[in-house]
């Protein structure tokens, strides 16, 4: 079952609650043309969710990748999808990023903030996540991560000063409905609709969400 923020947009993904991650996974590749890979799973040990990477202390349990090679697991076949979560049913479901889109992850806070200074601009967004981890991920066209720092210096911000990552070629987030350990699941703060499937570049959301990380600090 896929939590999601109270008053956001209807969905189209996942189209109904009680959809199995398998079918949520063959969903965003078929539908969104996302590529996927399976990462670690939640294994009941001694009455805990644990991580299946056998770390205790595992800082996301559930929700990362299995291997260092990732990137070569990924697929936008739903074919491919099906037959890697037929697999392992319970494998949570990550999304590469630098590929059809990249991510600039914020502090939740700051994402709140910033979701509602953009909604006064009239600017259209993308898809944005929020993890368990308490931080929001705005999806962007490809290439915005390597934008990001010129454009918030023009901003006359300093980048290590403001806690605003640009995620691309390398790098990946947890999709809906994957599970942090007992934290809880990613949620849409903003749905994947047919409005949203054309992304905005990073250039029309970073005054905003620089902004709002500088408000946050």
């Amino acid at each position: 079952m896929e939590e999601t923020i109270a008053g956001a947009a209807a969905a189209h993904i996942p189209q109904q609650r009680g959809q199995s991650l398998l079918e949520t996974a063959v969903r965003y590749a078929e539908e969104r043309h996302w590529d996927v890979f399976p990462g670690t799973w939640l294994e009941a040990v001694d009455g805990m969710q644990r991580c299946s990477c056998g770390d205790a202390s595992c800082p996301a349990p559930g929700a990362h990748p299995t291997r260092p090679d990732w990137a070569s697991q990924a697929t936008g076949s739903a074919t491919v999808v099906r037959r890697m979560w037929q697999k392992q049913p319970t494998a949570s479901i990550l999304l590469p990023t630098g590929r059809t889109f990249d991510a600039l992850s914020v502090p939740e806070s700051a994402g709140f903030l910033a979701l509602a200074r953009m909604e006064r601009m009239e600017l259209t967004l993308g898809p944005v996540t929020l993890a368990p981890d308490r931080r929001m991920h705005f999806f962007v066209l490809p290439g915005g991560a390597v934008k990001v720092p010129e454009l918030v210096r023009k901003l006359g911000w300093s980048v290590p000063s403001l806690d605003l990552v640009a995620l691309g070629e390398g790098a990946f987030v947890a999709a809906p409905p994957t599970r942090f350990g007992s934290r809880g699941a990613v949620q849409w703060a903003c749905r994947p609709t047919p409005a949203n499937r054309w992304l905005p570049d990073a250039e029309e959301l970073i005054s905003a969400l620089a902004y709002a990380c500088g408000r946050d600090r």
